[in-house]
């Protein structure tokens, strides 16, 4: 959502549309956490009780890229 500015110590999730496998989040999401933006993935678990609960994982969020990153063309003064 363009314009959208995350509020402080608040986040957001969103049902991930493209799970595939058991081990991808059931919901995936961001949040600010002290100033700093996280990303937040988020398991639904079920205790050995029955009890249905949530298990979320913080990480810092990747870098996205349009395109491959380029290999540094060697330096043809480098006699190596």
């Amino acid at each position: 959502m363009a314009g959208y500015e995350q509020k402080d110590n608040g986040g957001s999730l969103f049902r991930n549309d493209r799970k595939e496998k058991d081990t991808h989040p059931d919901y995936k999401g961001s949040c600010m956490v002290n100033g700093v933006k996280m990303e937040m993935a988020a398991w639904i678990r079920e205790s050995s009780s029955g009890t249905k609960f949530m298990s979320i994982k913080f990480s810092e969020p990747r870098e996205k890229t349009d395109a491959p990153k380029k290999v540094a063309e060697a330096d043809s003064d480098i006699p190596f």
